[in-house]
């Protein structure tokens, strides 16, 4: 289980190993917690006290110190798997769940006329699809979307990762992620 990383104004930053974030706690970086802890790392006998160390590992971190830059970027990076979630695996053309390995990175508007590689001009499709679509818009076929696109926010980019996230994180993510977000009705 991964441990979640926050800045101390509370915008999450990382998912981090459970060794990077006992550095944290050694080296004192750790400036407030949430939930319970649900890892204790073991370490070896203290010279001093004769016990054994043990560090209990909380599920969600925030970290002392100033913001990174990447922490106020607008849009997280563009990923298949992170699209590919967000649309929950289903084609934005026909409408029909398939497995990962049978779609595509869709855009809308084709790259070859102009369209970005964005969250807002990329949706999932199936490869078939995809390929009687080719480079045409969707005027063109008079075609409609079954969804629109979005670009995702921190807190939902931060689940579209596919980590195994917690009950703690899922709660806290979740609790930022905007109404529109298809991650509620997929997790509702």
């Amino acid at each position: 289980m991964d441990v979640l990383q926050l800045d101390v104004s509370g915008r999450p930053q990382a998912w981090l190993s459970a060794r990077n974030a006992a550095l944290l706690y050694a080296t004192d970086e750790v400036a407030w917690t949430i939930g319970d802890p649900f890892m204790v790392l073991r370490g070896g006998v203290q010279r001093h006290s004769g016990l054994p160390s043990r560090l209990p590992l909380h599920p969600i971190v925030a970290v002392r110190g100033s913001m990174p830059n990447r922490a106020w970027r607008q849009e997280p990076a563009l990923s298949n798997p992170k699209l590919f979630a967000r649309d929950r695996h289903l084609c934005a053309y026909c409408g029909q769940h398939f497995p990962y390995d049978a779609l595509t990175r869709e855009h809308i508007v084709p790259t070859s006329r102009g369209g970005r590689d964005s969250w807002r001009n990329c949706i999932t499709a199936c490869r078939n699809c995809n390929g009687r679509k080719g480079n045409r818009t969707l005027d063109e076929l008079n075609w409609s979307l079954y969804y629109l696109p979005y670009v995702p926010s921190l807190h939902e980019d931060m689940i579209l990762r596919g980590r195994r996230i917690l009950t703690d994180q899922m709660d806290f993510l979740l609790a930022c992620v905007p109404p529109h977000s298809r991650l509620h009705q997929a997790l509702s």
